[in-house]
């Protein structure tokens, strides 16, 4: 599994075509030829979690495809070497290393879910290299060497609990999967609930990848909330709101608020058993404003008009792009030591609203919005903020240092993982 870097790859609605070498580095010419600038793109693109990342380097490529369009950076074309991160975190380790030490790009795109973004964190900072990450995430992180464009628990999980809690109940419920995003973030809804004055009333993380959920939902219906906080990694989503409605627990009855569920989900499971249920992002497909219609017709022009479905990271993904771009350009250098400092203070109109890298901690400043699930997997907007939310990685119901021993207590208990064994391991026992 290990050597997986792919200079042509066939993506999931089209091809994703990337280049070939360069001699050199940092060389710009070569026979008086403008050399291209050499970046790299780090997914899932098979295993488990291909499903979901897939669209997310469509929506990479759509920016980079822009950029070159246009005349690329500094008179350069973008060239792009792509690694499948194989829904593994050690493979993920192993083509980060690739990326930096052998392929030479000068900024990584990527890094997929949680668990994967912490296992090749000591890569960057071990190279000082550039990873731009375009997932929500649990915070409670913060690094110099990589600029976090999703959201964080104080943009997403702290406003929505807060919403939730005055309308719709005061009773939670928690469900997620055994990983780092799932335990955190129930930690912090944990927190705020408390804070609020409202009841948690049970709580459940799923084996990674399991279909068997019966029993738990026999759990939510014997604790009667009023509120279901779901953090659910992928396909176990399908089962669980399946079961949920054959138990009578309906979204008017007991809504559940989702922080991992967007149209990506909803298209691949159908939106049927979760529409009028909700989900906190900053970005939905169906925002009216004009650059998110320009990105949507960016997107179409790659995998057509046809059952179109963008998200959250996708959205990230794509300016991200455009942001480290931005700075290359203004830096009049793809040096990753000059970017990594001079990306701090941008500002980029995204499809979803103005955002800025933050000064002192890498994060973005980013819009809080809830959407409403409807019969056709898209979300009507429901409540946002009023303006772009600072990014806090550690959230103040405890210091930086206690919500560091609670990460290293879960590091422990996986033994060194970020995550719990997973359904598949399970199985083999």
């Amino acid at each position: 599994m290990g050597g997986v870097v792919k200079r042509v790859l066939l993506g999931l609605c089209g091809a994703l075509v990337v280049g070939g070498g360069v001699a050199g580095w940092w060389m710009v010419r070569d026979g008086g030829v403008a050399q291209p600038i050499r970046v790299g793109i780090l997914h899932s693109l098979t295993g488990v979690e291909a499903a979901c990342e897939l669209p997310v380097v469509n929506a990479t490529l759509v920016a980079i495809d822009e950029i070159n369009r246009r005349g690329g950076v500094l008179g350069r074309q973008i060239e792009v070497v792509s690694a499948d991160g194989g829904s593994d975190d050690m493979q993920f380790a192993r083509q980060a290393e690739r990326l930096i030490a052998q392929e030479r790009v000068v900024v990584v795109f990527g890094g997929g879910g949680a668990s994967n973004r912490r296992t090749i964190k000591p890569v960057f900072e071990k190279h000082r290299h550039l990873l731009i990450y375009p997932a929500n995430s649990e915070g409670l992180d913060a690094s110099k060497h990589v600029v976090y464009m999703g959201t964080i628990p104080n943009q997403q999980v702290i406003p929505a609990v807060s919403w939730a809690f005055q309308r719709l109940g005061k009773r939670f419920f928690v469900v997620g999967s055994d990983y780092i995003y799932s335990r955190a973030v129930s930690a912090i809804v944990k927190d705020y609930v408390g804070i609020l004055g409202g009841e948690m009333v049970g709580e459940h993380y799923f084996a990674l990848g399991t279909k068997d959920v019966k029993g738990v939902v026999r759990k939510v219906v014997a604790a009667k909330p009023t509120v279901i906080i779901n953090t659910i990694s992928g396909r176990t989503n399908k089962p669980f709101f399946a079961q949920l409605r054959a138990a009578g627990i309906s979204t008017e009855r007991v809504p559940t608020l989702s922080f991992s569920l967007s149209e990506i989900e909803l298209h691949q499971f159908g939106p049927e058993n979760m529409s009028g249920d909700y989900a906190a992002w900053s970005y939905f497909q169906s925002l009216p404003s004009r650059p998110n219609q320009a990105f949507l017709s960016q997107l179409a022009r790659r995998q057509g008009r046809d059952g179109l479905v963008a998200n959250d990271s996708m959205e990230s993904a794509y300016f991200g792009v455009l942001v480290w771009a931005q700075t290359v350009q203004k830096s009049g250098t793809a040096d990753v030591a000059t970017v990594r400092r001079a990306i701090h203070g941008q500002t980029f109109e995204a499809p979803h609203g103005i955002v800025h890298v933050d000064h002192h901690n890498n994060g973005t400043w980013e819009p809080a919005r809830i959407g409403k699930i409807r019969q056709d997997g898209q979300f009507d907007v429901v409540w946002s903020s009023n303006s772009p939310v600072w990014p806090k990685p550690y959230p103040s119901s405890r210091t930086p240092k206690q919500w560091q021993a609670f990460l290293q207590n879960l590091h422990k208990q996986w033994h060194g993982r970020w995550h719990g064994p997973t359904a598949y391991e399970a199985s083999k026992k």
